[in-house]
C-alpha cells in the first residue's frame, strides 16, 4: 500500500450472486462487478451451492472491477468481506470441500429443529448464543449432518462457512469473524467464544471450529496464486469483515438510536442497532455481532420479493415485476378484505415454521386480480410488522425506517410500508447497503478502530410519509392476520403430509 492508495475494495458474498465495489473514503462508488452462481436443490428441502465456484467468483470480480477501472494494486487501501449468514461447509485436513456449501434455505434438518424447540433445549441454547432454532442455524445441520449422514460428520476435520472457505483459500488460514459466529447458535454472546453446551449437542470440538477474529482482524500475506488472479500485492490489507445483515445497517446509517432498517430481496430482514445483546424471551428474534460493542437484534422472514414474483407470474404472466407492482394501487388498504399469509417458503420470524403454508384468505366472487395482487404485498409487509412488533416488545422502538432491498426501487410498495408502521419510510441513495456497509467497516479497521464506525450516513433518495388513515385499517387487521396464522397452524402441518414431497 502506498501513498496514493484511495480505494477500498468490498467484496459482498450473496446467496446469488458475489458483488465487488470500488468505494472511495467518502463512499463514492467508483466500480461494481457482479457474478452470479446457481443454487442447487438435488432433494426436496435442499438448498446448496458449489463452493469453488464462488471462490471463483470472488477472485473474477476482484479482478474485473481492476481491470475495467484501470487501477493499479497501489491504489488499494485494503479489501474487506461480506458474506451471507448460516452457511455450512466439512472439509478435510487440507481444507478440500466434502460437501457442497449448505445454505441458510436449506430446510433438511427440519425434524431436528423441532426436537430442540420441543424439550426446551433449544430456547436454553437461544438464550446465550442469540441464534433462534431453525433449519437455517449451523447447529441444526450439524445435528442432521451427524445423524443422517455419520460417515461425513467423522471424516470432516473443520466445519466452516462459505467467507472461511474464501478466506482459507486467500490465506491459508481458517477464521470466523465474530458476526458470522454469533449466527452459527455455537456462538456464547456474553463471553465471544463457542460455547461449550452447544458444542457438546453438536458433537464437535472446538479445535473443529475456525478460530474466532473480531470482524476487525487485519490479514496479511495474501497468496501468491490469488494475488496474481485479483490483480493484487501481497502486502495489501484484508480486513476479515462481517455477515451481510449487520453491514447492511451499517452501510445505510442503520445503526444510530431509532433507525430501524428494512430489506426485502428475495427474503427480508428487520434490523435494529443496540449496545449490548438483546433477546426475546420466546427466542423469535436473532441478536448479531457487528463489533464487541455494537450488535444488530432482528428477525428474518423467508418471504420477501419472491412472494410478488410469484403472484405476478400467475396472475400477470409475461409481464415484468416492476410493470406489475404498480397495479396493486388501484385495490384500497386492506384489499377490500382479502388476506395473504405469504409463507410459501416456509417462514423464520415471527413464527419460526418450516412448515408453514401460503393462504389466501376472505376470497369472493366480488374479488380481482388487483385485490389479491395488493394482499400479496400487504402479506409480505404483515410479516415484517409482526417482527417489528416483537421488537418493540424487546424495547427496540423505531422513529424512522430505511429501506433497501430490490422492494426500495417501488414507489408503491415502500408507502405501503410507511403506512403499516405509522413511521416515515426513507431510501437511500445506493442500494449497495452490505458492500458500503463492509468499506465502512475496512476504514473503521484501519484506523486501528479508534475513528468512527459510521463514516458517511447515505443521502436518502425519497422520504414516504405514513397514511394516518391507512394506518389505522392495518392496525385493526394486523391482529386478525395473526390469529389467523394461529388457527391454521396445525392444519398446515396436517396438509403437508398429504403434498407430493417435491411440493411440501
Amino acid at each position: 500500500m502506498t501513498m496514493n492508495a484511495w480505494l477500498v475494495l468490498a467484496i459482498d458474498i450473496g446467496t446469488t450472486s458475489t458483488k465487488t465495489l470500488a468505494v472511495d473514503a467518502d463512499g463514492n462508488i467508483h466500480g461494481s462487478h457482479s457474478i452470479g452462481y446457481p443454487l442447487h436443490t438435488p432433494s426436496p428441502g435442499y438448498a446448496e451451492q458449489d463452493p469453488d465456484v464462488i471462490y471463483e467468483a470472488v477472485l473474477d470480480g476482484v479482478a474485473a472491477v481492476m481491470k475495467n477501472g484501470g487501477w493499479n494494486a497501489s491504489d488499494i487501501l485494503c479489501v474487506t468481506f461480506s458474506s451471507a449468514n448460516h452457511s455450512l461447509i466439512l472439509v478435510d485436513e487440507n481444507g478440500v470441500p466434502l460437501t457442497p456449501s449448505i445454505t441458510w434455505a436449506d430446510q433438511r434438518s427440519a425434524v431436528q429443529a423441532e426436537r430442540l424447540l420441543s424439550d426446551g433445549t433449544g430456547l436454553a441454547i437461544y438464550a446465550r448464543t442469540g441464534t433462534p432454532i431453525h433449519p437455517m442455524s449451523p447447529l441444526v445441520k450439524l445435528i442432521w449432518m451427524r445423524e443422517e449422514r455419520p460417515e461425513l460428520f467423522h471424516a470432516a476435520h473443520h466445519f466452516i462457512g462459505i467467507k472461511e472457505y474464501v478466506l482459507n483459500k486467500l490465506f491459508g488460514v481458517i477464521v470466523m469473524d465474530y458476526s458470522l459466529a454469533s449466527a452459527t447458535g455455537l456462538f456464547n454472546l456474553k463471553t465471544l467464544s463457542w460455547d461449550a453446551e452447544a458444542l457438546q449437542l453438536a458433537g464437535i470440538r472446538e479445535e473443529q471450529l475456525p478460530q474466532l477474529v473480531p470482524t476487525t482482524k487485519r490479514l496479511d500475506g495474501l497468496l501468491s496464486e490469488p494475488s496474481e488472479r485479483m490483480g493484487l500485492d501481497a502486502n495489501i490489507p484484508f480486513i476479515v469483515g462481517a455477515q451481510d445483515g449487520v453491514l447492511a445497517n451499517l452501510g445505510i446509517g442503520a445503526v444510530e438510536e431509532g433507525v430501524m432498517a428494512v430489506t426485502i430481496g428475495t427474503s427480508g430482514a428487520v434490523r435494529m442497532a443496540a449496545q449490548r445483546p438483546t433477546f426475546d424471551p420466546e427466542g423469535r428474534l436473532f441478536c448479531y455481532a457487528l463489533t464487541e460493542s455494537h450488535w444488530i437484534v432482528g428477525g428474518p422472514s423467508n418471504n420477501g420479493a419472491i412472494v410478488a414474483q410469484w403472484i405476478s407470474e400467475r396472475l400477470y404472466p409475461g409481464k415484468p415485476l416492476e410493470e406489475v407492482l404498480p397495479l396493486a394501487a388501484a385495490s384500497p388498504a386492506g384489499a377490500n378484505g382479502l388476506l395473504f399469509l405469504p409463507l410459501l417458503s416456509g417462514e423464520r420470524a415471527p413464527f419460526w415454521d418450516a412448515q408453514a403454508k401460503g393462504v389466501l384468505f376472505g376470497l369472493t366472487l366480488g374479488h380481482t386480480e388487483t385485490d389479491m395482487l395488493r394482499a400479496a404485498l400487504e402479506g409480505v409487509l404483515f410479516q415484517i410488522t409482526a417482527i417489528v412488533s416483537l421488537m418493540k416488545q424487546a424495547g427496540e422502538k423505531p422513529r424512522e425506517v430505511r429501506a433497501s432491498g430490490g422492494f426500495a426501487r417501488s414507489t408503491l410498495w415502500c408507502q405501503m410500508l410507511a403506512d403499516m408502521l405509522g413511521v416515515p419510510v426513507s431510501v437511500p441513495d445506493s442500494v449497495e447497503s452490505s458492500g458500503l456497509g463492509a468499506a465502512q467497516l475496512g476504514l473503521y479497521a484501519l484506523e486501528g478502530c479508534s475513528g468512527p464506525l459510521l463514516r458517511w450516513n447515505q443521502r436518502n433518495g425519497k422520504r414516504y410519509e405514513p397514511d394516518l388513515s391507512n394506518h389505522e385499517k392495518y392496525e385493526v387487521l394486523l391482529p386478525f392476520y395473526l390469529n389467523l396464522y394461529d388457527r391454521l397452524k396445525e392444519p398446515m402441518r396436517d396438509i403437508a403430509k398429504l403434498l407430493p414431497a417435491g411440493i411440501r
